[in-house]
């Protein structure tokens, strides 16, 4: 039995994460495994519940469970509290940290039936297939801030980045093994013609290269791999960065999917890894059953390649995902001319009836 924190969030958190389990639960069916779901609060809709947007007993279920699958957290709402009572700065860097959940993987893989949904030229995107390997408990979300007066009547604000050689080896070796499961390219992103971390992001990266001959090693300032990544992302396996560098790159890289709801990510690094879409809440969305919950469904595929080792049953959902979108099946998010626009829990039907039929 497999032991399954549940922790929908906030606004279409609590729409995607019911459609991640209908496809977990067709898998229990077909393959005949027994998954345990244990939902918690977490976000804005934890602290309207108990004052706190990561509860103890969230952390518990959490610890307590093999694997926990979130939905979204923040919005609107809950902008006006204290800085450490908001869903993103209370619950969700906490609970990396917590769970000791250094690395982030965001896959971008562009189904070929969404070729048209990319904003890009389709000789640009056609085939692309990449991994961005993100440090995550580390930098400047995690550093020391500070405000002071100045003399003019102002304030100044600090947020300290730092890194250290060992936090830097963890998740290149963690980047240089997933490379070598892929195309065996790995390109490491700094900024390290600015910024001193970055010079010893790629001083370690460079002495860590000799133990992966096997590997192509390139490396990359940010501003440069943001426009590549638009230019010619084909040129990219592995990306490993930074934890800020790698937010904004994922964000930006989920544009050659089609939409951001297409971007699944892993967080893990600890006993109690964390599956998640990369997309935020969409309050102005919530509610509507609009939203896409493929990227929701694809982290449940990687909850079972990553914290359960299974691989036939991560590809399974994937193919269900893929037959969906190629007999034209569209959330608002990626709906063409000509194609079936449905909504939320009629997706996850479809992609619920292709895993127990296909």
């Amino acid at each position: 039995m497999y032991k399954i924190a549940v922790l929908p969030g906030d606004g279409i958190g609590i729409e995607i994460v019911p459609e991640a389990i209908k496809a977990l639960q067709a898998i229990s069916e077909r393959f005949g495994h027994e998954f345990q779901f244990t939902e918690a609060l977490i976000g804005g809709a934890a602290y309207d519940a108990v004052g706190h947007p990561l509860p103890e007993s969230t952390l518990s279920t959490c610890r307590e469970s093999d694997a926990v699958l979130l939905g979204a957290i923040g919005g609107p709402k809950w902008e006006s509290l204290p800085v450490h009572l908001r869903p993103e700065v209370g619950a969700l860097l906490p609970l990396r940290k917590e769970l000791g959940l250094y690395a982030n993987l965001r896959p971008c893989m562009l189904f070929p039936s969404l070729i048209q949904a990319s904003t890009l030229k389709e000789e640009v995107i056609t085939g692309v297939d990449l991994m961005v390997i993100r440090e995550l408990t580390g930098g400047l979300y995690f550093g020391e801030k500070s405000r002071e007066a100045t003399a003019d009547g102002g304030q100044k604000a600090t947020d300290i980045l730092s890194y250290s050689t060992y936090e830097i080896e963890r998740i290149v070796r963690f980047a240089y093994e997933t490379a070598r499961k892929r195309r065996h390219k790995l390109c490491s992103v700094d900024k390290a013609n600015v910024i001193e971390t970055s010079r010893l992001w790629r001083e370690t990266v460079t002495e860590l290269a000799k133990e992966y001959p096997d590997v192509e090693t390139s490396y990359m300032y940010v501003d440069n791999c943001s426009m590549q990544l638009i230019r010619n992302p084909r040129q990219f396996d592995v990306i490993v960065t930074e934890n800020m560098f790698g937010d904004i790159l994922t964000d930006e890289a989920s544009m050659l999917t089609g939409s951001i709801g297409m971007l699944p990510s892993a967080s893990i690094g600890g006993q109690v890894g964390v599956y998640e879409p990369s997309h935020g809440s969409a309050p102005d969305i919530a509610g509507q059953s609009k939203a896409n919950p493929l990227a929701t469904i694809l982290s449940a595929a990687m909850m079972l390649r990553y914290a359960f080792s299974l691989e036939e049953e991560a590809r399974t959902i994937e193919l269900a995902v893929l037959k969906v979108l190629e007999e034209d099946y569209r959330t608002p998010d990626l709906m063409e001319t000509g194609k079936k626009l449905v909504n939320t829990v009629q997706m996850g039907d479809l992609i619920k009836e292709r895993i127990l039929n296909s």
